[in-house]
């Protein structure tokens, strides 16, 4: 088969697969469709190369080149963004408040069905939060507890370039042993360190909230210990969470101190390259380093 064919084939499929994201922003398909781009990218200048007789190499061997050199231009914007973000004042941990603002949950169809479901399960709406992430810019979370207040939910909108909402979800229970159960399915990067007592599982493919549900419920179910009912406020909670986070991340060399951040930004080298090591295995494999 021309290779000129399967190009074409690639091309219509990444626009069919872009137009219907923009609907569901699932990043499933953001890294199926960034797979199509490498192909679009590799066969396309292998195919301009051929035609104007630069280069005698086989079709394969230049379609294989172009690929890895599109990745390391894809590599080398990421080092650049960490960077910037690094040396920006965004916030990596940001304070959140209660959201008494109204519209905590987006007005979609596919998003309220999700809504629909929590209820169904018994679980029921305990506060609703935001945090501001820049200018113009809020974070929205919207968190839930089961009827037993043994599961806490935290539903986390994430707003897309293309106006779209991706919905992350992470589930969490306390236990008699100290230990704190989460099972999420966020895909954005993170890169740092977590306390020694939190025993996370991530799975950024799974996107239905019953199967992480389940296989929260499992995990609770193996480890044996007795899960101890939410006491605290999701808003305490989650802004002691970030404190502790970033003195954590300070403390193992993930983020600078607090005195050389103005000069040297936020993250460390190792840091950096960490959050970039996670960005290429989230971006191309949908899988995240493993915290367990």
């Amino acid at each position: 088969m021309d290779p000129r064919y399967v190009l074409f084939a690639i091309i219509i499929a990444s626009l069919a697969i872009m137009q219907v994201n923009q609907r569901l922003a699932s990043p499933v398909l953001a890294i199926l469709n960034r797979w199509l781009r490498v192909g679009i990218v590799s066969l396309g200048m292998a195919a301009v190369f051929q035609d104007l007789a630069w280069s005698d190499r086989p079709y394969g061997i230049l379609a294989l080149v172009f690929g890895l050199l599109w990745i390391l231009v894809e590599t080398i914007y990421n080092w650049l963004a960490i960077k910037a973000l690094s040396l920006s004042p965004l916030p990596l941990f940001p304070r959140f408040h209660l959201n008494s603002g109204g519209g905590e949950w987006p007005t979609n169809p596919r998003l309220l069905k999700v809504r629909d479901w929590l209820r169904s399960e018994g679980f029921k709406q305990v506060q609703a939060l935001k945090a501001e992430i820049g200018p113009a810019h809020n974070l929205r979370v919207s968190v839930y507890q089961d009827a037993a207040a043994n599961i806490r939910l935290q539903i986390t909108f994430l707003p897309q370039a293309n106006g779209a909402v991706s919905l992350c979800a992470s589930y969490s229970s306390n236990t008699s042993a100290g230990h704190r159960y989460v099972t999420d399915n966020l895909y954005l990067p993170f890169g740092g360190f977590y306390p020694e007592n939190w025993l996370i599982l991530r799975n950024p493919w799974c996107r239905s909230l019953p199967s992480l549900l389940t296989r929260h419920r499992e995990r609770l179910a193996r480890s044996g210990e007795i899960v101890l009912p939410w006491t605290t406020e999701p808003l305490a909670d989650l802004n002691d969470q970030q404190q502790d986070l970033e003195r954590i991340n300070t403390e193992l060399g993930f983020l600078q101190p607090r005195a050389l951040r103005e000069e040297h930004g936020k993250i460390t080298h190792e840091g950096r390259y960490r959050v970039w090591k996670e960005i290429l295995t989230l971006g191309y494999l949908g899988r995240s380093a493993r915290y367990e």
